[in-house]
């Protein structure tokens, strides 16, 4: 009798087992498509056996657990190269932005502008009587300020669209932040008890993924109670078990996106932007605190160096009235962003004919000083002692070359995720071919485990039935 009800329990947990093992199944197909999920089976080991005199009789078999399907080191890997991805990508989108601001194949560049301000001078120096060539003087130079001021505008722009991708950064690593506090109190309650969150810590580890490709972070599991700290940088610790703070963003001076992290709730905020080097933040705060600044920084050596060696000369010379000429141009070299102030002086832009072509007074005809003027364009100037051309050239070739990089950086580390990824697919993804062979195994078994049942209640039934014969 004993046996025969050990064979029911048998067939019964067989049943359980496999019922489990289907809905795992389910499970897996249901999850085809959900991002970061690891394909998830049940583990069966043996029952413990029975002590039947001199035999060991078994008691079937048991689902131990339901795991997951998982590399750590793939994901480690998936982690640091996403980061390094995201971080060329946003690179190279804002390079691209900046070449396009001074491609001189769509146009006009400054160089253009510059050459058609000093050449104006030569025209002058032709005919230095002519009201004509004065007034083209005039509005090169207009033309040549206006475009200074514009490519450092588009330039802003840049940097405030960078300024935006921060912010939208912060924004989104905020709300992750928070679910992976929610995920460790999940995870805690879950495994406290013996089980394990499989999908709970699928999710913890595709929002890390996400957090490390913004920014870069380090994080460590507490084993006993699966929980994780995550630290910024060095010092902003964002999540610790299920608690979270949050990040902030500020404007400096500069009107620059600042990203500041309060030591307590409510208290000082200090500022971590520096701290951050890796990921799509690290990348935009790179090339705008450095490569645009570098670029705007140029624009204001050009616009200073112009507007003074022109104004020295200018000074020199005469107008056609017989006085000395004052300033050809006004620029606030204290400004934060003298290029901004770089125009045409009063004097000269309301009267033409205080453009200052002679050397000496009451001589018509003289273009000493025009001539002298015109030369500028061909003298060492700048601080590095190369001509204006020359220094603009170089930062276009700089422009062109640090674009060139970031795209093919770009596209190599697309490989290389888009390698990772399969791999990862290979190992944790889910084949809707296996998972329906899986399925029908299961079902085989099931039925297998009903008919061991029925078997043994018709042995029963048999036994039962004994004492009528």
């Amino acid at each position: 009798m004993a046996k025969i009800t050990s064979m029911m329990d048998i067939g019964k947990r067989s049943m359980m087992n496999s019922q489990t093992a289907l809905t795992t199944v389910a499970h897996n197909m249901a999850n085809k498509s959900t991002e970061g999920y690891s394909r998830q089976r049940v583990d069966q080991v043996a029952g413990p056996s029975i002590n039947e005199g001199r035999l060991n009789i078994g008691t079937g078999a048991r689902a131990a657990a339901v795991t997951r399907t998982n590399n750590p080191w793939l994901e480690r890997q998936l982690e640091k190269e996403g980061a390094e991805f995201k971080a060329l990508e946003t690179r190279a989108d804002g390079m691209s932005k900046v070449e396009n601001i001074f491609n001189e194949q769509t146009n006009k560049s400054i160089n253009v502008y510059v050459a058609d301000f000093f050449n104006s001078f030569r025209e002058l120096a032709n005919a230095p009587e002519s009201t004509t060539a004065r007034t083209v003087v005039k509005e090169s130079a207009e033309q040549m300020t206006n475009e200074f001021k514009k490519v450092h505008g588009q330039l802003t722009g840049v940097q405030k669209s960078l300024d935006n991708t921060i912010e939208f950064a912060v924004v989104e690593l905020n709300q992750q932040i928070k679910e992976i506090a929610q995920l460790n109190e999940k995870i805690q309650h879950v495994e406290v008890t013996g089980g394990v969150a499989n999908d709970e810590r699928d999710r913890r580890d595709l929002l890390l993924k996400k957090i490390s490709e913004k920014a870069d972070i380090t994080y460590g599991e507490d084993r006993k109670t699966g929980m994780v700290s995550v630290t910024l940088g060095k010092t902003a610790i964002l999540v610790s078990g299920s608690l979270h703070t949050a990040l902030k963003t500020v404007n400096d001076e500069d009107n620059k996106v600042r990203i500041m992290y309060e030591l307590s709730p409510g208290g000082t905020s200090v500022d971590v932007s520096s701290q951050i080097s890796k990921g799509s933040m690290g990348a935009a705060l790179d090339l705008r605190d450095h490569l645009i600044d570098d670029l705007k920084n140029g624009l204001n050596d050009m616009a200073m160096s112009i507007a003074e060696q022109v104004n020295a000369a200018h000074r020199e010379g005469y107008d056609r009235t017989g006085q000395m000429g004052g300033s050809f141009f006004r620029i606030d070299g204290n400004a934060r962003q003298p290029t901004l102030t770089f125009d045409l002086s009063t004097t000269v832009a309301e009267d033409v004919s205080r453009i200052a072509a002679a050397a000496k007074p009451g001589a018509p005809g003289d273009n000493t000083v025009a001539n002298v003027l015109h030369n500028i364009q061909f003298e060492p100037m700048m601080g590095d002692g190369t001509t204006i051309d020359d220094f603009y050239n170089s930062k276009v070739g700089q422009i062109g070359i640090l674009t060139q990089r970031a795209n093919k950086g770009f596209e190599a580390q697309q490989n290389v995720i888009t390698q990772l990824s399969n791999l990862r697919e290979s190992i944790s993804g889910v084949s809707l071919d296996e998972e329906a062979a899986k399925m029908i195994e299961y079902q085989k078994a099931f039925e297998a485990s009903a008919r061991l049942i029925k078997v043994a209640d018709e042995m029963f039934d048999t036994v039962l039935n004994l004492k009528r014969l």
